[in-house]
Formats: structure tokens, sequence, C-alpha cells
């Protein structure tokens, strides 16, 4: 047996807040549309990321076009539980459905090599802290440079990245864009 053949392949696993990503690239001063499949392919290639999930708010007939997008560009599409007799026009925080299904893929399965995280939410620091100090931190991808937090910087600049930097965007943006 050779030596790369003893080595076990990346088990690599994304978290995308859905709607972190999308308001922080069509809501800045120069707004862009993220390609699904390319940014599929970038954590792939990039990151190793062999799952990842796209979280999302309540769910809305309405928008089925986009679920279907979303899940043959690759990703486990998973929204956030609502309570359906409650009036659906809530806001659809995902942060607290993220932090579990990380800790939980963290604590049930230790064939993961590295946890990535592509919000710029500041709500997920402690949680992208105790994943570094674990070993278990790749990188937090923000959105936009200028809506991420600054809690992240305390994490260290090879624990976080920018999906709207220039070599970035251009592999990730939407051709019409």
């Amino acid at each position: 047996m050779t030596k790369e053949s003893n080595q076990k392949p990346f088990c690599n696993q994304a978290f995308i807040d859905g709607q972190n990503l999308f308001l922080g690239t069509t809501t800045s001063s120069n707004p862009w549309k993220v390609d699904l499949y390319r940014l599929r392919e970038y954590l792939r290639k990039k990151y190793g990321v062999a799952k990842a999930y796209y979280f999302l708010g309540c769910m809305d007939t309405n928008r089925q076009d986009l679920y279907d997008l979303i899940q043959d560009a690759g990703f486990i599409l998973v929204f956030r539980a609502h309570n359906e007799n409650v009036a659906s026009n809530k806001k659809g925080n995902v942060d607290t459905d993220i932090v579990f299904t990380m800790m939980r893929n963290f604590h049930e399965n230790a064939e993961i090599d590295k946890f990535f995280l592509v919000s710029g939410d500041g709500d997920y620091y402690k949680t992208a802290k105790y994943l570094r100090d674990q070993g278990k931190l790749g990188k937090v991808l923000f959105p936009a440079q200028h809506k991420a937090s600054s809690l992240y910087r305390q994490l260290g600049n090879a624990y976080y990245g920018y999906l709207d930097w220039p070599g970035v965007r251009e592999k990730i943006k939407l051709e019409d864009d």
C-alpha cells in the first residue's frame, strides 16, 4: 500500500446561511449574484467540501424554483421549523439551526475534518471559536467585506475569507452579472 492510499479522503462540511449570503451580495454598493453551481464547485475544489447544507427560513410555495435550484446545485436544503398556526411573515432566523447542526455533526461524526461557514453574522462567533480550538474550523467565508462581523478577527486571518474578493467573486458569480 502506498502512503497516499492510507490517507482518508477529505470529509469537510459547509453550512450556508442563505439569507446572509443573498443579502451580503445583492445589497452591497456593488451588487452581484452568486451562481450556486459555481459556489458548490468552488467549495468542493478549494476546500474539499463533501457535504454542503444551505439553510433558509420559512418555506414559501411560490419559491419552489429556487429550492429546486439549490438542491440541483448540490446543496442539502434545510428550512427553519415554524409552527404552522403562526403567521408566516415572521423572520426566518436560521442561526440556531445552523449552530445546532454544526455541533451535532461535530459530536456525532469524528470523520469530519473541517467545518466551513458562509455568513458574516457575528452570532456564529462562539461556535467558530470552539471549532477552531478543537482544530476543526476550516474558514468562515463572508459574503461581503462590509457586512462581516469584526468578532471573527479574533480567530486569526487564517480562519476567514471573503467571497467578494475579486478572485473569488469571479469564480462564483452568475455570468449574467
